[in-house]
């Protein structure tokens, strides 16, 4: 049992790491700002690792391409909170 409990709490906790990075991603959008220093580098890279599959496959499917949005953004927060409520 200790096993799965420590593998759980990892889980979580890289799932509530990737949306503060997320959240914090989608706060810097918002400003004209220095894409080129290290912290944005790693908040851009380890970020897009997490959303390129959706984005991946809604281009494959056509959804959401005139959209004005980043529907893959959106759509792989909300699925990784849902994860995380099932989690808990």
């Amino acid at each position: 049992m200790t096993v799965l409990y420590i593998i759980k709490n990892t889980i979580l906790l890289l799932i509530q790491a990737t949306e503060i990075l997320m959240f914090v991603r989608a706060i810097l959008s918002w400003f004209p700002g220095d894409i080129d220093n290290a912290f944005t580098r790693f908040l851009y890279g380890y970020t897009e690792i997490v959303i390129a599959p959706m984005r991946a496959l809604l281009d494959r499917f056509h959804l959401f391409e005139s959209f004005p949005l980043d529907m893959a953004f959106f759509i792989t927060f909300l699925l990784l909170v849902i994860l995380r409520v099932f989690l808990v």
